[in-house]
């Protein structure tokens, strides 16, 4: 399984980056590293939901772990639940 590092911002600024990050790690179980995040903002949060839906479609494993109090924090703001942004296979 591989972990891939997100960025502290996770906005338009870095969607690019994580777009192309993600797309690199499509069709294998991957953890999404969260610990550094300090800012979720909402292009983020629906690249990773995208993921999410990917990664069910294809059926491999997609967690996020571990992860930051602001990006825990952001997901509350967002009113999302963490179970949304991973696989079913992960939950």
């Amino acid at each position: 399984m591989t972990t891939l590092a997100l960025a502290p911002r996770l906005d338009l600024s870095h969607a690019s980056e994580l777009a192309g990050a993600l797309r690199g790690h499509k069709g294998a179980d991957l953890v999404l590293d969260a610990s550094a995040v300090t800012h979720l903002g909402g292009l983020g949060l629906q690249l990773l939901a995208a993921a999410a839906k990917t990664w069910r479609t294809q059926g491999h494993s997609l967690t996020i772990q571990p992860r930051s109090a602001a990006f825990d924090e952001a997901l509350g703001t967002f009113g999302v639940n963490l179970a949304d942004l991973q696989s079913e296979e992960a939950a």
